[in-house]
């Protein structure tokens, strides 16, 4: 090794995650506070009364004062008081550790939103650890918690990736990558310069497979975009490795090309070392209560004859978050994953797995029913929930993040694609129902009737929810919206709100929802999207707290979205605007106790934008019963209530009578168009709990 080589090698090590990891560890041996806390059973519940309401930061997004960092505006104690107000307990800060690439000695930026982790410190751009660390002490003031973000699945090309490319110690072991023999070489298309690395074909792919060096082909290829990623797979430019040889790799990756995959079953166990280092740090270092798992269904990945490589619904991947959340819980946090793979799977992976999981279940289903003014797909949904055995309050009901609005239907393409499902009158296979969904999500919320929406690859749409709400509306022009077409897309907006929160579990809710922001126009965020990523356009920028009222972009460089409902603090001083509403629905679900509810069967309904949820409430409080109308006609209909005692039912939202139910169990209920109802009935007999 050259002094030269020997003296960058060093450089790399020092910004290690590998190296830092395997330094944390030596601070917990021989320690007792590991074994203070129960960690091998999901503590869903437990950890949903930490705080049962998360606001959702996306730090890239956040407008500031001038000169002001991310994490020091997140750490405001007006934002915080603002946020309880609200009804907000928790606040998950999004990915703010550093990440991006190393080429040479020079950083290059994140090509993921911060999502290609490469340290475990905070990255500078949002401030500095101990900023975070402030948020967390801040958010005790208001009885709150923080939450981070782990990636079980993958890192950036930081010092971790280059120092394997050099074939340095156990390093490769850290990837999928497999040296590929010089004699083989031809068989790699070439790099362009200015890149390391280029992606495959499916011919590559197959011919390397073939010849016994990787897996091949997986199952299905997220972020499929011809002619910037045609497989999950990648091969390097050549490398000077530390022995003076020259080699090229081949590497998985998942997700986008500067996105390499963690091995999880190496002999070395370095990605095991580095995951769990991020997460200690996270919690003792930077104060986090809770951690996301993001991406943490991919770490298993094996071969199979005469098909695609087993990459999902695989073992590893249940042993590897177990012991992940295990561990996270024997530091005394919590974790969730964000998960969207199909019902068994999130099922499965839950069971000593994470504490939650993220409501990829019915979260593309109540937008189906917002979109045509049906809730059939969603009952079905919502029972599928109870089929598995996953218990409601597990999930985390989500309004919009930084993701796009999912369409893949995991559910009904791998596993399902041949299993039967009832709709419409019909039985057909889960692959049909799939595509029927999907292709009335597309042509109802994207291209020509709402061109403000962009299909995001094969996944789904980018939109906010105002932004869905619009195109629901058959609103075409934003640039054209009236106070009453702002009005209608508010009380949609609502509806939504109202579906996530009045149910047992965590709801959370973003930055976007609350400022009700639209999308981007595609120009003004072109340079980010030129890899196909149209997620850009619903992650602009938002001030929560009017800190920089003629800011036109984030301190990110994120252009300003336009907010239909202003800031929050703007809004907490109206009683009817949305915050304010939204404020109203919180109150009644903390003061119910409806977190901690068990939630009955999905009963069935006459109406067909009608759906009706029913949960007993904890400590005898009574039944809950939450009634929303998803369509433009207004609902009169009789419900049948088994197991509830006669009695008066009050609308709780408006503290009136709604009505009563009789001896025979009806309740008769009337709705508006896109209105709900969050009722309770006055003493309810003993019903057995979920």
């Amino acid at each position: 090794m050259t002094d030269e080589t020997q003296d960058y090698v060093a450089w790399l090590l020092d910004r290690s995650m590998l190296m830092k990891a395997r330094e944390r560890a030596r601070l917990y041996g021989g320690q007792s506070r590991l074994w203070a806390f129960p960690y091998a059973e999901s503590r869903g519940r437990s950890a949903s009364e930490m705080a049962s309401v998360w606001f959702t930061a996306y730090p890239a997004s956040l407008v500031t004062r001038p000169g002001q960092s991310v994490l020091a505006a997140l750490g405001q104690h007006d934002l915080w008081h603002a946020l309880s107000v609200l009804g907000v307990q928790g606040m998950h800060v999004g990915p703010t550790k550093e990440a991006g690439g190393l080429r040479g000695r020079e950083k290059t930026p994140t090509i993921d939103g911060h999502f290609d982790r490469i340290g475990l410190d905070t990255d500078e751009e949002f401030g500095t650890s101990a900023e975070f660390s402030d948020i967390s002490r801040m958010a005790s003031v208001f009885s709150g918690i923080v939450i981070d973000d782990v990636i079980p699945s993958h890192t950036g090309k930081g010092a971790d990736f280059r120092l394997a490319e050099m074939a340095y110690g156990d390093f490769p072991g850290l990837y999928h990558m497999v040296e590929i023999r010089e004699d083989d070489w031809s068989l790699l298309p070439d790099v362009l310069e200015g890149r390391d690395s280029v992606n495959l074909g499916p011919v590559v792919v197959d011919a390397l497979h073939e010849k016994g060096y990787i897996v091949g082909q997986l199952q299905r290829v997220i972020f499929l975009e011809p002619g910037v990623k045609d497989t999950d797979w990648s091969a390097t430019a050549p490398v000077t490795g530390v022995d003076g040889k020259v080699r090229r790799w081949v590497y998985l990756h998942y997700f986008k090309e500067g996105q390499p995959a963690l091995n999880w079953l190496d002999p070395s166990f370095a990605a095991q070392q580095l995951v769990i280092g991020d997460a200690l740090h996270s919690l003792d270092v930077m104060g986090a209560r809770g951690l996301r798992l993001d991406a943490n269904g991919f770490l298993g990945i094996e071969r199979r004859a005469g098909g695609p490589a087993w990459s999902e619904s695989h073992p590893l991947s249940i042993t590897g978050n177990q012991i992940i959340a295990g561990m996270v819980r024997k530091a005394g946090g919590f974790s969730f994953q964000e998960l969207n793979l199909t019902v068994d799977d999130i099922a499965a992976m839950s069971r000593g797995g994470a504490d939650l999981s993220y409501d990829f279940i019915t979260r593309p289903a109540v937008q189906h029913a917002l979109a045509t003014g049906d809730t059939e797909f969603l009952r079905l949904m919502l029972r599928s929930v109870h089929q598995h055995g996953i218990d409601p309050a597990s999930l985390i009901h989500a309004m919009q993040n930084h993701d796009e609005m999912t369409l893949e239907l995991v559910h009904f393409w791998t596993t399902h694609a041949t299993t039967p499902f009832f709709f419409k009158g019909q039985t057909m296979p889960g692959a049909m129902l799939r595509e029927q969904i999907r292709e009335i999500m597309y042509e109802r919320l994207s291209g020509e009737h709402a061109p403000y929406n962009l299909r995001f690859v094969t996944n789904g749409i980018a939109c906010t929810t105002a932004s869905l709400a619009a195109a629901v509306l058959g609103l075409r022009d934003m640039d054209a919206l009236t106070e009453d077409d702002i009005e209608r897309i508010r009380k949609l907006h609502l509806l939504l709100v109202m579906f996530n929160a009045l149910q047992p579990g965590v709801f959370a809710i973003s930055g976007w929802d609350i400022v009700g922001a639209l999308t981007l126009p595609p120009d003004e965020v072109a340079s980010l999207m030129a890899d196909g990523d149209t997620r850009w356009i619903n992650r602009g920028a938002y001030d929560l707290m009017d800190l920089d009222p003629e800011a036109t972009a984030s301190s990110q460089g994120l252009p300003r979205a336009r907010a239909l409902y202003g800031s929050l603090r703007e809004q907490l001083e109206q009683h009817d605007s949305f915050a304010s509403r939204v404020r109203r629905v919180l109150t009644v679900r903390q003061a119910t106790g409806l977190p901690g509810g068990h939630q009955r069967p999905i009963p069935d309904v006459i109406a067909p934008g009608l759906l009706v949820m029913l949960h007993d409430l904890p400590a005898g409080r009574g039944v809950q019963i939450t009634a929303l109308n998803f369509s433009a006609e207004p609902i009169d209909e009789q419900l049948i209530l088994e197991n509830v005692s006669a009695g008066p039912v009050v609308d709780l939202l408006n503290e009136t009578l709604e009505g009563d139910v009789g001896e025979d169990g009806v309740l008769q209920i009337h709705l508006d168009p896109y209105e709900g109802l969050c009722m309770k009935v006055v003493g309810v007999a003993p019903h057995p709990t979920f």
